[in-house]
């Protein structure tokens, strides 16, 4: 089938497209370092092309933005922080495999929203909280790493259990954002044959709508990495984490 047969096949309206295009722009802003926008993007995808399908859509656009944010951030991972998370985000991968291969369509939309509603609630705690204190207990990472990879399997939801743990951490900005780089390129590397394969959301054609899709993702990350370099602005994270609120409220009672 021709390249443009494919997408018309999507038969998105005009309006949709630039609903799509946004959220991809938004996806390289994230990925550049803007933290807490992430799950803006689940939302406005997740509305166009439904909870689970979009998972297979956004995987590819993630693993091309991370391959960006690797490459301009790679001196400041802390490899000995990756390594003790991953283990557990496979594990948490793998539940999501299995539950996410089970369970309905609604049930899946609901999982998504209270998993979104959930970990803005723990932002905003973490962000009221003041303490200077670096948790060192086993079970914090393993089961910020087990949540992590959960939560990306089910729906590209990890970002903000893992801001919680590098802020937790008091990573400095640049750390923060090269060792989150890192983290989730692998473990999104590791998601894909599942969504290939077992869930099926990863096709041909899905792929040909994400070439479409990429010149936003670039556009929106070298745009980021520029900001990330002038502001930190805690009013402007605080109204994205209302706006994803009311994004999962939304997809709860849709």
């Amino acid at each position: 089938m021709p390249y443009f047969e494919i997408l018309q096949s999507y038969q998105l309206t005009a309006l949709q497209w630039a609903v799509i295009g946004f959220a991809v722009f938004l996806l390289g802003l994230s990925k550049s370092g803007i933290k807490g926008i992430g799950i803006i993007i689940v939302v406005i995808l997740a509305f166009v092309f439904g909870e689970k399908a979009s998972t297979g859509i956004l995987l590819p656009l993630l693993i091309c933005a991370d391959v960006f944010a690797v490459i301009y951030y790679n001196r400041h991972a802390q490899w000995h922080i990756i390594k003790k998370l991953i283990p557990w985000m496979i594990v948490g991968v793998l539940v999501g495999v299995w539950v996410g291969n089970d369970i309905s369509e609604v049930l899946f939309k609901r999982l998504m929203a209270i998993i979104i509603i959930a970990s803005v609630m723990i932002m905003f705690y973490s962000e009221s909280r003041n303490s200077n204190k670096v948790p060192t207990h086993k079970l914090f990472s393993s089961g910020t790493g087990f949540l992590a990879g959960f939560t990306t399997m089910i729906g590209n939801l990890a970002g903000p259990i893992s801001n919680i743990y590098f802020l937790a951490m008091r990573f400095p900005k640049n750390e923060f954002i090269g060792t989150a780089a890192w983290l989730f390129f692998i473990i999104n590397v590791f998601k894909l044959p599942f969504h290939i394969f077992i869930w099926k959301t990863v096709t041909f054609e899905s792929l040909v709508l994400n070439s479409a899709l990429i010149p936003a993702v670039i556009i929106g990350f070298f745009l980021g990495a520029y900001i990330v370099k002038l502001i930190s602005n805690i009013k402007y994270r605080r109204f994205i984490l209302i706006v994803t609120a009311i994004g999962g409220v939304i997809m709860l009672f849709r």
